[in-house]
């Protein structure tokens, strides 16, 4: 995962309300956080599974951060 992906995922996490982040279930709020990153550029299949591995690896981490918004 490059460096500007990273980037724009994060900037993502942080602009999304925070309420929509807390309401998601795990896979919903992943799929959620996949499909406007999409939105926001092209991503192939594997850059695609990446960032999905990523996400579920720092759900925890999102929800921590919405929680204290």
């Amino acid at each position: 995962m490059t460096p500007l992906l990273l980037h724009q995922l994060w900037t993502l996490v942080e602009t999304t309300q925070a309420q929509l982040l807390l309401s998601l279930d795990d896979n919903s709020l992943v799929q959620f956080l996949i499909g406007q990153l999409r939105g926001q550029r092209s991503i192939n299949h594997q850059e695609s599974d990446t960032v999905t591995t990523y996400l579920y690896s720092r759900l925890t981490l999102i929800r921590d951060l919405a929680q204290e918004r």
